[in-house]
């Protein structure tokens, strides 16, 4: 630990203060460009703890920023000081007043704040792309807002209440009626200062109606100072001002938030126009009509998607001129819907509409074309070049201006080359969004981006009368330039209010106040090639609350910005920091990675890090461990002979020393050889299931194959002493009358899993093409489906076809393997008689169901067999890996925790999933037994 690390450690917990090289390198980078490596990160618990930061920052004037989840886009939150991390212990939220407010704590994502005021038909207001994986802190530190919000909606207009911690370690809250007065007894020049400012204001007509006026549209460039025109008393002036401030005058701590109606019905169309112009004439006739979205796309941005699979076939025949407008109405009724819909009709003649408007009130038709919209951004992504970033600008025009701004930006694009430049936006806001991308490895580079950004101001704020940042905020990139856009005169107000509140400087430097004329083209991140994985990556931050090791180690994004700064220190030779941080990278980057994939469900651009961290653990095994696993795999059927009977013995272990005995006998191996799994006492031998099998061929295929995973095989016995998952399965296909065989020869066999997670490809090679050779024989040459037990097992084997053989290819493609969840809806339930219902279930979705597209059908049967079926919020990746969780049990214990402080705040009737592994993982977290949902179908046909 560094020194100041040890300085910290006596104020916050040293387990909560991060130092190690990989720490600080992996929290360099946000979504945005900039790049600035802090000398220490931190983990607060309580505003207490805040408190004491904020006295260590002035003692030892040493900068801090406050970072939620760094989704942020203009560098804002970075810092060359102390990182503040708050994503891990701030996550409250409550709603209140019946859904009228909700109660939140900065590192709560807004996703989950929707989901849990979904109930009551209400959502925030803000609703950016990010909302995901946004969180409550950049929500307001950012003043965002977003596709539908508009400017009545947005974090300032519907915040209620706020508490607040300012530098010099004073906290108030607006909720408490005795803080007002406190505030001016405590702190009388900030207290004085926020008056005079507002009355300087006042006395300003010019500059009083600049305000008023600019803020009837979007505007996040500088303080929210409409707060001095909004407000009367200085501490609500403060409390909203703190709102879009980026952290640079205080920590919001809690905000309470009045929320806005989430209608559950909509309709939805793409309009197509000949060109910008007459996509931009019909934007306000659309608004009057009561359109809750409008989404502006050019057609350079049409192009980018025009190839995803399900994108109507028109788009690929649109003349270059052409622009389409995605167009939603909203309600709460059908008679209210069908209304609106009218008044689309009544204005439609208005509108030079290439082709009839074809409305679709199909949810999953309407998400299809919000992901043609919102998959824009990242389309530009994934094609971009090697060692480029790609950046995202943000400006607002009037609505009437809006064609002719574009226009405008067309022919910067073409002046500065940027030629797979987009437009996008929202267009009743007159707020559009424009991505280049850009590398900023040269001098002439860095100049270009510089001259175009600096036309692109003049353009904004001279020729329009813009906004230079609509939602992002200002950050370091549009800092040089917030007086150019506000004038002197209220620059002037900004600059004050900040030497009121952080005379020092020292809270989130450089960000919003920033005399540097050239800090938007300073601390540039570099993005080095380093490999096809990690040179996609934008570094969004999209994927980290999928992530299972998120709260432990790394994230996926994190795991690659340490790729390329590997790189960087390699390159620039500085030897000692890159063993250091290729040391540290085996446990925070490899060790703890479950490879499961869910990662690039979340992913712009379709990067999936367990592939890389798969990859790289490939490379790191000796030929003698390549040997020595394809060994086991050609030997697989004595392999699990002898794991099944050390289970069988482990368990009688139990039974005669205890029923702790194995696991703390483990734990104690574990202490002097890491390597050693941790025994669960979930862990249970399959009885034999001979009696079930059968010689197939091609001759005698049954109407279903079932083929018992090894897992089931060897683990697959239960705590209570009834039947196994095998002898479940076998029992209601028998009750729904189906015809079905269990292969006599299938000792040898498995999926391969436990290869391929571990990268010992020439092994997993070798497995799947014997298995996929079998089960070819067993289904009569594709004849019947082949269906599995565990879901990670089909899933290996669904997506093993690059693994193969070009024999076993053909033959693959004439298979149907699927997971007991299609089973079960499609083939057992369609016969079976449901004789009782569960009252009340918990589900637990493994990752492969997410993978696979088929938590629907898994929520499907719970519900045809329960009356009450609770989906947790928090529902994720256990981290268990199939067997990574024994061999790093932290790591489970770190993803499973806040599914399981849900699921134990209530009893369930039953706990169920889908994947013996992932059973015991969450078994393990909640103290309750889950099994596969096999069983309940089982108690109840």
């Amino acid at each position: 630990m560094n020194e100041i690390g040890k300085l910290l450690s006596k104020i916050i917990a040293e387990d909560r203060v991060k130092t190690r090289l990989i720490d600080l390198v992996s929290y360099a980078s946000d979504a945005g460009f900039y790049y600035l490596r802090p000398k220490a990160v931190v983990q607060p618990i309580s505003i207490n703890e805040v408190i004491s930061l904020f006295s260590f920052s002035q003692q030892h004037q040493i900068p801090i920023t406050f970072r939620t989840a760094g989704t942020s886009l203009s560098g804002q939150s970075i810092s060359d000081g102390i990182l503040v991390d708050l994503s891990q212990y701030w996550n409250l939220v409550r709603v209140e007043s019946n859904g009228a407010q909700v109660r939140v704590h900065p590192g709560v994502t807004g996703s989950v704040v929707n989901s849990e005021l979904k109930k009551f038909g209400k959502k925030i207001g803000p609703d950016p792309a990010s909302i995901n994986s946004a969180m409550m802190g950049g929500i307001l530190s950012n003043n965002a807002s977003g596709m539908c919000c508009g400017v009545s909606k947005n974090s300032y207009h519907t915040l209620k209440f706020i508490r607040f911690v300012l530098p010099n370690g004073k906290q108030y809250s607006t909720e408490q009626a005795v803080d007002y007065q406190r505030f001016e007894d405590e702190c009388p020049v900030i207290f004085r200062g926020i008056q005079s400012l507002k009355k300087e204001i006042a006395n300003n007509k010019e500059i009083f109606e600049l305000i008023r006026h600019k803020y009837k549209t979007k505007n996040t460039v500088g303080y929210s100072i409409n707060a001095f025109i909004d407000y009367e008393h200085p501490l609500d002036i403060l409390a909203h001002v703190l709102v879009g401030a980026e952290g640079t005058l205080g920590f919001i701590a809690e905000a309470v938030l009045n929320t806005v109606d989430d209608y559950p019905l909509k309709t939805t169309a793409l309009l197509y126009f000949p060109n910008i112009f007459a996509a931009c004439n019909a934007i306000v006739p659309l608004t009057i009509s009561g359109a809750e979205a409008v989404e502006l796309m050019d057609r350079a941005s049409l192009r980018s998607v025009e190839d995803i699979k399900g994108v109507p076939a028109i788009l690929k025949s649109l003349p270059d001129e052409a622009a389409v407008l995605l167009v939603e109405y909203q309600d709460h009724t059908q008679a209210q819907l069908d209304a609106k819909s009218a008044q689309f009709l009544s204005v439609v003649d208005q509108l030079e509409l290439m082709f009839a408007p074809e409305f679709t009130n199909d949810p999953v038709e309407q998400a299809f074309l919000w992901k043609i919209r919102k998959g824009m951004f990242p389309s530009v992504g994934s094609v971009r070049a090697s060692g480029t970033t790609v950046i995202l600008e943000d400006i607002a025009v009037p609505v009437a201006e809006l064609g002719n701004s574009i226009l405008d930006l067309h022919g910067l694009f073409a002046k500065y080359h940027y030629d797979n430049a987009i437009i996008f936006g929202h267009a009743k806001d007159g707020n559009i969004h424009f991505v280049v991308t850009q590398a900023f490895d040269t001098a002439a580079e860095i100049s270009r981006y510089n001259n175009f950004l600096k036309e692109v101001v003049v353009l904004v704020t001279e020729k329009y009368k813009g906004a230079l940042k609509a939602e992002h905020g200002t950050g370091r990139n549009m800092a040089p330039f917030v007086a150019t856009e506000w004038g002197e005169g209220i620059y002037e107000v900004m600059k004050s209010l900040k030497n009121l509140i952080d005379p020092h400087y020292l809270l989130n430097p450089g960000v919003i106040i920033n005399e540097d004329q050239g800090a938007h083209i300073k601390n540039l991140k570099d993005l080095p090639q380093v490999e096809e994985e990690v040179d996609k990556c934008m570094e969004c931050g999209f994927c980290e609350y999928k992530c299972p090791s998120r709260n432990i180690t790394l994230t996926p994004r994190r795991r690659i910005v340490v790729r390329r700064e590997l790189l960087k220190l390699k390159r620039n030779n500085e030897n000692g920091s890159y063993k250091e941080l290729l040391d540290e990278y085996q446990y925070d980057g490899l060790d703890t990675c479950a490879v499961d994939g869910l990662c690039a469900t979340a992913c712009p651009v379709d990067i999936n890090t367990g592939s890389l961290v798969k990859r790289l653990r490939r490379e790191n095994h000796s030929k003698f461990a390549n040997g020595l696993a394809l060994t086991v795999a050609k030997n697989f059927k004595p392999v699990t002979s002898v794991v099944k009977f050390g289970i069988t013995v482990a368990s009688g272990i139990n039974n005669v020393f205890g029923a702790n005995a194995m696991t703390n006998l483990t734990k104690g191996f574990k202490k002097v050889i890491p390597g050693v799994p941790l025994w669960s006492n979930q862990i249970k031998p399959t009885k034999s299931f001979s009696q079930y099998q059968h010689k197939l061929t091609a001759a005698n295929a049954p109407s279903v194959v079932y083929y018992p995973t090894c897992i089931s095989r060897t683990m697959g016995g239960t705590l209570e002493g009834q039947k196994n998952i095998i002898e479940t399965f076998i029992e209601v296909s028998k009750k729904a009358g189906i015809d079905f065989r269990i292969p006599d020869n299938i000792s040898g066999t498995c999926c391969g899993q436990i290869f391929s997670s571990k990268g010992f490809n020439d092994a997993f090679r070798f497995t799947v093409n014997d298995t996929i050779s079998k089960l070819w024989e067993w289904s009569g040459n594709g004849k019947s489906p082949v269906v599995l037990d565990i879901t990670s097992c089909t899933y290996t084997l669904q997506e093993c076809r690059p693994s193969l053989t070009d024999e076993n290819k053909k033959k693959f493609d004439a298979l149907t393997i699927i997971d007991s969840v299609d089973y079960i809806l499609d083939y057992v339930l369609p016969h079976a008689k449901i004789l009782k219902k569960k009252d009340k279930i918990a589900l637990h979705p493994v990752c492969s169901l997410q993978k696979m597209g088929l938590e629907g059908k898994f929520v499907k049967i719970a519900n045809q067999l329960a009356n009450e079926v609770m989906m947790p919020l928090h529902a994720g990746c256990c981290g268990m890996a199939g067997d990574r969780g024994f061999l790093f049990p932290e790591l489970t214990a770190s993803a499973t925790l806040p599914e399981a402080n849900e699921v134990k705040k209530e009893d369930y009737d039953g706990y169920y999933s889908s994947g013996k592994t992932c059973e015991i993982a969450m078994s393990e977290a909640v103290g309750k037994n889950y099994e596969s949902i096999v069983y309940m179908l089982d108690e109840c046909i």
